[in-house]
């Protein structure tokens, strides 16, 4: 199978990589973006936190429009992961699909983003699919506003977002999973009213559109929202095969240009140490295509 050649391989199919591949068209750049399958923002039930969206968009109907706005710029889809990268002879790029094509490259953009870690709860695709399962309190806490709120986490990180969370609900509850030594900072979240509950549920039910959890000791809490804090892990692979810098959570070091510490590898979105968020992945994206366009040109030739 003979390889094909374009100018930048974009890695993942999400809000980062849709839009860097409609920057590089219109900026009359071959762009081939690997589609490994559902994006985290296809998750999404429904934002209200999108620009030009006030009635609010879901995950879905987001991606399918910036899908079609790349394509109708001649970016080349296709489905599959790249299952190695490389650096070429001609100091460019060799993506290796997992079907066995390959993708030759002068330059790639990774927009592989992070897999959050889910509750081990029984339900809980169909609760995050209605809502009621939710994992950013940035995009969503509004619509939480003055509900009965829990948060399953452990360590530090559940106690950050119970401090946000309270500034939309006096009905907040920290679901402590970990072990109890792990809570510093309970004595804070106390005295800012939140409940700190040591103990691990394990089944969930949603009646009348409320989560009930119930925990293997027979204890029953009932809920509005459930907000799960457990992290996420960035899908780095690739990078790692190229040796390119991590911070300390494991995503990837860029420069004010998207830039990874590899010349000619960039990176976008969440995958990308920075806040979450589809408005910050576009912005990067665009960041990164116009980048790579004035690098393909000096090494063109053309200054610019």
């Amino acid at each position: 199978m003979s390889a094909v050649k374009t100018d930048v391989l974009i890695v993942g199919a999400g809000p980062a990589g849709l839009t860097a591949a409609t920057y590089l068209g219109r900026f009359h750049r071959r762009a081939v973006v690997a589609d490994g399958g559902e994006p985290r923002a296809a998750w999404i039930p429904l934002s209200h936190n999108m620009p030009a969206f006030p009635e609010g968009a879901g995950g879905e109907t987001i991606l399918k429009r910036m899908r079609d706005q790349a394509e109708r710029y001649g970016a080349e889809i296709r489905p599959g992961r790249i299952r190695k990268l490389t650096v070429s002879d001609d100091s460019g790029f060799v993506g290796c699909f997992e079907d066995g094509g390959e993708v030759r490259a002068r330059a790639v953009l990774l927009a592989t983003g992070v897999e959050d870690r889910r509750p081990p709860l029984p339900g809980v695709e169909r609760a995050i699919e209605r809502g009621l399962v939710r994992i950013c309190p940035i995009c969503d806490a509004y619509e939480a506003t003055g509900k009965s709120i829990a948060v399953i986490a452990r360590g530090e990180k559940g106690a950050r977002e119970c401090a946000f969370l309270r500034t939309y609900s006096d009905r907040v509850a920290l679901i402590h999973v970990g072990e109890p030594e792990d809570m510093a900072r309970r004595g804070d979240l106390e005295a800012l009213g939140v409940e700190v509950i040591d103990t691990a549920f394990d089944e969930v039910h949603i009646e009348d559109d409320r989560i009930t959890a119930l925990s293997w000791e027979g204890e029953a809490r009932s809920f509005d929202v459930l907000y799960s804090a457990l992290g996420t892990d960035a899908n780095v692979k690739l990078a790692v095969q190229l040796g390119a810098e991590r911070s300390e959570d494991g995503r990837l070091v860029v420069t004010d240009h998207m830039q990874t510490s590899v010349p000619g590898l960039y990176a976008a979105g969440d995958v990308v140490l920075g806040l979450n968020q589809i408005a910050v992945a576009t912005a990067e994206a665009a960041i990164a295509a116009t980048d790579i366009h004035n690098r393909l040109c000096q090494a063109d030739g053309m200054r610019l």
